[in-house]
């Protein structure tokens, strides 16, 4: 598609005179054009929008979706000193995010990088001002220019960040005990954990207990097996067995609780992995095995897509009282968080994480924000919409649950976490996709429902807002910084009170 062309007609409509193309999804055979406008937009500007998408939607049918959103100064410099290192990582190792200062007004902006005299003839000729203006252009509404400023600084050397090393996953095995054929084949010595087979992978073996099995046939009539498998990494993972003729009576008898060795591919399938298995042969991990511990890989050396602001409460210090905290709580970080999600599994089939939000408590006080939505490539479940208020489109542009929870590993490195129903919910969730990117949330974990259960038993239910209601606190419920936040000042009470931390 060329996009220059359609944004050209795009912005002949008065509503999106500045808009810009986030994204194009296939939703059930239809294209949708999500474009991001900075002024106020009428029905008939969307219905213009879907006219000229069609045109350009190679055939299939196609309509467009608009949001408004107007970038703030703080959010245009946070995305350029994101940009400079993956583009220009010469020029980013003497121009630090402090360096860089942007000007927002109606239909785009300017932003200011600032140099020293010696900065600036190493970077004459460049194309950095170009780049940056059009990468704006392309990611934010309006006219965008860039230029160097110049800048007074106490040493012009190029400082060059230590590079990260490449984070490579390496997989777990154990060793294969009381093997004994049903197919035969070759008879494997080890299998993978489950928790580290995350791709297709050929001829692959794993090990552990029957959950589920059933036996179905194809439309042919030919009889094959379904299988749910558990392995010593309490990760799971479905198979499909064709038997031979020769084992289909054995593998009849293979029931829920058995141990089971299954050799075969991997393979995505209505996104999910899934097993198609080739050899089904019985097998345990050695006796009393227990499970190797995958360590967590470092802490990343900057931030890549959420930026923590400070933040800080007005009443905190005095609100409840001149109770002091105790000497061990302010010696320790804490972040507080929470989050919303396209539902509550948090077991089998997980739902998405759409919204994380989060404050830093600093010798006592709230000192820190961290926020951000959460890209979803799934329809958002209308109940979620009429709870949380956070719709499709909001999410439009959002950075991906790799990044977000990247950077907010960074951020809750070194302190405590602390949630409502934390450990039932919320951890769970931050952990399982945490440690798809290799990044182990193992800290130790603070429940303020659990804290405020054994502190306030006069109370009927101990949910988020009921505790809110009782120390009089008022906040815009199923918003993740919202909750996050007034949790925060509930721990700290809750902490007050008691005068410890919980054991």
């Amino acid at each position: 598609m060329r996009s220059s062309e359609y944004l050209r007609e795009i912005r002949k409509s008065e509503g999106l005179a500045h808009a810009v193309l986030k994204k194009i999804v296939v939703e059930n055979g239809n294209a949708v054009f999500h474009l991001v406008t900075d002024t106020n937009y009428m029905e008939q500007d969307v219905a213009y929008a879907g006219e000229v998408s069609a045109r350009y939607s190679a055939g299939l049918p196609a309509s467009a979706k608009v949001v408004k959103s107007v970038p703030d100064a703080h959010g245009i410099a946070a995305a350029v000193a994101d940009y400079l290192p993956a583009r220009f990582p010469s020029f980013a190792a003497f121009v630090r995010p402090e360096d860089i200062s942007a000007t927002v007004s109606d239909g785009g902006g300017r932003v200011f990088l600032g140099v020293s005299e010696e900065e600036r003839l190493r970077v004459q000729g460049d194309s950095v001002t170009d780049a940056v203006a059009a990468y704006l252009c392309r990611n934010f509404c309006g006219t965008w220019a860039c230029e160097l400023v110049s800048k007074h600084k106490e040493s012009a050397e190029i400082v060059r960040e230590t590079p990260e090393e490449e984070y490579l996953l390496t997989p777990r095995y154990f060793e294969i005990a009381d093997f004994a054929a049903i197919d035969g084949g070759e008879q494997p010595k080890r299998a993978l954990y489950l928790a580290d087979l995350t791709k297709e992978v050929q001829n692959v073996t794993v090990c552990g207990k029957v959950d589920f099995i059933e036996e179905r046939q194809t439309k042919s009539g030919k009889p094959f097996f379904r299988v749910t498998v558990t392995d010593v990494s309490g990760e799971s993972i479905q198979a499909t067995y064709f038997s031979k003729k020769a084992t289909l009576e054995q593998v009849r008898g293979v029931k829920a609780g058995a141990s089971v060795c299954l050799t075969g591919n991997s393979e995505f399938y209505m996104g999910r992995l899934s097993l198609n298995v080739q050899y089904f042969n019985f097998g345990n991990p050695p006796a009393g095995y227990v499970a190797e511990k995958r360590l967590s890989r470092p802490v990343p050396q900057r931030y890549k897509v959420v930026f923590p602001t400070p933040a800080c409460d007005p009443e905190q210090g005095n609100l409840f009282g001149k109770k002091p905290l105790p000497l061990e709580f302010l010696g320790r970080n804490f972040v507080v968080f929470d989050l919303e999600t396209t539902g509550i599994s948090t077991a089998g089939t997980m739902d998405r994480i759409i919204e994380i939000g989060a404050v830093k408590i600093v010798r006592g006080e709230i000192a820190e924000k961290f926020s951000s939505f959460v890209a979803c490539p799934v329809k958002l479940p209308q109940e979620i919409v009429d709870i949380t208020h956070i719709t499709d489109e909001m999410l439009v542009g959002a950075p991906e649950v790799s990044d977000v929870l990247a950077d907010f590993y960074k951020f809750s490195a070194d302190c405590c976490l602390v949630g409502q129903n934390a450990k039932q919910f919320d951890c769970k969730f931050i952990r399982y996709y945490g440690e798809k990117e290799g990044y182990l949330f193992d800290q130790p974990v603070y429940d303020t429902m659990l804290m405020a259960q054994k502190q306030l038993p006069g109370l009927t239910k101990h949910n988020l807002q009921v505790l809110a209601d009782h120390f009089g606190l008022q906040f815009n419920h199923h918003r993740a910084f919202d909750d996050a936040f007034v949790t925060a000042k509930i721990f700290i009470e809750l902490v007050r009170m008691d005068g410890k931390l919980p054991e």
